[in-house]
């Protein structure tokens, strides 16, 4: 019943749940067409076409006006004959016929194209997506058949240069190292837009916005308009602006808003300049508003976001998406803030990427799966979500009670009956930059759990999505960009699953950690040549604190685990480790000077080479390599399960850029890793 809701089906009590399923099927057989009709590879569908009975035999006014404006709409008049209804129903009362309608032509050109067809008494419009069969793989358009890269939360990535946490500067900086080093790939966590006035320790998977950067990764010293604000220049030399980001550099846990207002006090100068004298940049700037007016629409919502907290609280009219036109002089400074910083964000991004294909190396972004309740994403496109549910997991071994990630989940028939125009844009966001893009928790494309507001999450059930038109949508986009998909597919999957990615040519996720057995003979199983393969991943325990046990002891520490599961675990995980060691020693990836105990400093360290080499020398098309597992960092960016009682995705690496980057351990270590892929490609 709550999902019923949820999903806005007039249901009201249990007993009328008759009532609604008629009332939907009636409702489906009323509707000519289905809002999306996919053609992959160009080749003409089978359209299925639902008439009432006594219309069936009238012809039809057909029009299919393509993507491409340029090129003439397809008009053609379907005559009863060609149709031959193939069954007819009768439906609360009424008699329906169905047929099939054919296209008269025999390839469609790639893109979304729309069809209408009419006749006296029906009227009824379409979606086709053309769409390639398979998204770019690797091989394919000049990319290795295996490569790597590297992986590390960008804001983790402090730098000399960075104001406490990482910024775009520091990513091109890393990607250029990488691309020195032989590696194709950098990845990070999301870089979406964040709430910081009132989430002062944002989820990188909870955006305010899946269609636009978060300001904090600005790399100010590189903003043009320093050149001319003399403003700008003086807080840069100031004293207290140099104490305040020594301060921020020495911290180990990143405090988001400390750092976000610190540079904005300097942004800030250099809006007020900007705005304040025309220029060359601000007719640019201008334009790029022109070409994306939601950026404007966007710094509105964030500026009133930070006058009057969470928008669920704003009057009713400004909740459905009406701002007003003029705001006071405060608001409207910050709003053209917005809009500025978001085009800095755009303008760095863009140089990134671009500098970083100029060195044979690609961003590999993470689309996450949902965004803030409060944020913008729910705010504008409101009818995109279900806010009466959340989306999470049912009950499992490791989360017994399930999962509620408390963000609500996108409706998928709202989105289907949109033409999925909310989805691609967000995918368009992110494949103006990103060579390899990564869905999180791409089961959702097929099902999603949805727990409904105030219910535990046992109490959830599976909703269903349309897989062949999410999947069109997915690889048209990513042909479009030349970007590869891989697809987070951990933990309890369908099969059928993971066998629509490898038909649409996406990749799978291997994960070392959830793929060891303890025996020796095959201790850790080969990633398949489909995948992405690496040791963890930010939600797992790191290398060292796997080896270690130190996440069983994690789980001790806070009650998840009784002393008996403890005691057991314990035992599990070191037959793992006798397993892995005997494993990588039979393959002769072990030095034999390394001592034969598991938990000895050096056999950790060698172990841990091993099985890197050991991925690296496999079939896997991508080796994704944690920085932080090569000096044996211990301490997870983010514990799953816990929110104030762990600092997630706040914890800054060990070692600053200019120190890990000329570590023998870690360059030479990448070095090796890049040798045997470089085997591996001949």
């Amino acid at each position: 019943m709550g999902v019923l809701r949820a999903m806005r089906v007039p249901i009201g009590r249990p007993e009328n749940a008759g009532h609604a399923l008629r009332a939907r099927r009636e409702a489906l057989w009323r509707q000519p067409l289905e809002p999306v009709i996919v053609a992959w590879d160009g080749r003409p569908p089978a359209i299925r076409l639902r008439l009432p009975a006594r219309r069936a035999d009238r012809p039809l006014s057909c029009v299919l006006r393509f993507e491409d404006e340029g090129r003439d709409p397809l008009e053609w008049r379907s005559s009863a004959a060609e149709r031959r209804p193939s069954k007819r129903v009768d439906v609360e009362g009424a008699r329906y016929a169905e047929s099939t309608l054919r296209l008269p032509v025999a390839r469609l050109p790639l893109g979304y194209h729309r069809l209408h067809i009419e006749a006296p008494g029906i009227s009824a419009r379409a979606l086709v997506i053309s769409a390639p069969s398979t998204a770019p793989r690797p091989g394919e358009d000049g990319r290795p058949r295996r490569s790597w890269g590297v992986f590390v939360p960008l804001y983790a990535l402090r730098s000399e240069n960075s104001w406490g946490a990482g910024d775009f500067g520091d990513l091109e900086r890393l990607a250029e190292w990488v691309a020195g080093l032989g590696g194709r790939s950098v990845a990070t966590l999301p870089l979406l837009a964040a709430l910081p006035e009132f989430d002062p320790a944002p989820s990188p998977y909870a955006p305010s916005s899946r269609l636009f950067w978060n300001e904090l990764f600005l790399d100010v010293t590189a903003v043009p308009e320093l050149a001319r604000s003399e403003q700008g220049r003086s807080m840069l030399r100031s004293a207290r602006l140099r104490r305040d980001i020594a301060a921020l550099q020495s911290r180990d846990l990143l405090d988001y808003g400390v750092i976000g207002a610190t540079k904005r006090r300097v942004l800030s100068a250099l809006a007020r300049d900007f705005f304040a004298t025309p220029s060359k940049r601000r007719e640019t700037f201008e334009a790029w508003l022109g070409f994306h007016p939601s950026a404007r629409d966007y710094a509105r919502f964030r500026a009133a976001s930070e006058r009057r907290g969470p928008w669920q609280g704003w009057p009713a009219r400004e909740r459905d998406g009406r701002l007003p036109g003029r705001a006071g002089p405060a608001e409207e400074e910050a709003r053209r803030y917005h809009a500025y910083v978001q085009w800095l964000c755009e303008e760095q991004l863009s140089e990134v990427s671009a500098r970083a294909r100029e060195s044979e190396i690609e961003l590999y972004f993470d689309l996450p799966l949902g965004v803030h309740p409060a944020g913008y994403d729910t705010w504008r496109e409101r009818d995109a979500f279900a806010p009466g549910a959340s989306a999470g997991a049912p009950p499992d071994a490791f989360f017994s009670g399930g999962q509620d990630w408390g963000f609500p989940p996108l409706h998928p028939e709202r989105i289907r009956e949109a033409g999925y125009r909310y989805p691609i844009a967000c995918l368009r966001h992110l494949l103006r930059h990103a060579g390899t893009l990564r869905l999180d928790h791409v089961m959702s494309l097929h099902r999603l759990f949805w727990v409904p507001n105030g219910m535990a999450p046992g109490d959830g059930v599976y909703v269903r999505h349309r897989p062949d038109e999410e999947h069109a949508v997915l690889a048209l986009e990513a042909s479009r960009a030349g970007a590869v998909v891989v697809g987070e597919d951990l933990g309890t999957v369908p099969a059928r699953v993971r066998q629509s990615l490898r038909r649409h040519g996406m990749l799978r996720s291997h994960v070392m950690e959830f793929e060891i057995e303890p025996d020796a003979r095959t201790a850790i199983r080969p990633p398949p040549a489909d995948s992405s393969a690496s040791i963890g991943t930010h939600d797992t325990p790191t290398f060292a604190a796997f080896w270690r046990g130190l996440d069983i002891e994690q789980r001790v520490a806070r009650g998840w685990l009784a002393a008996s599961d403890a005691r057991r675990m314990r035992a599990e995980r070191a037959s793992l480790r006798t397993a892995i060691v005997d494993f990588v020693r039979r393959e002769g990836r072990l030095p034999r000077s390394v001592s034969e105990r598991p938990l000895a400093p050096q056999t950790e360290t060698a172990v841990l080479r091993a099985c890197l080499a050991h991925l690296a020398a496999g079939p896997a098309a991508m080796v994704m390599v944690a920085l932080e597992d090569l000096w044996l960092e211990t301490q997870p960016q983010n514990v799953p399960g816990t929110t104030s009682e762990n600092p997630n995705w706040r914890r800054a690496a060990r070692y600053p850029f200019e120190a890990f980057r000329g570590r023998p351990q870690v360059v030479g270590t990448l070095k090796e890793i890049d040798r045997l892929r470089r085997q591996e490609r001949t």
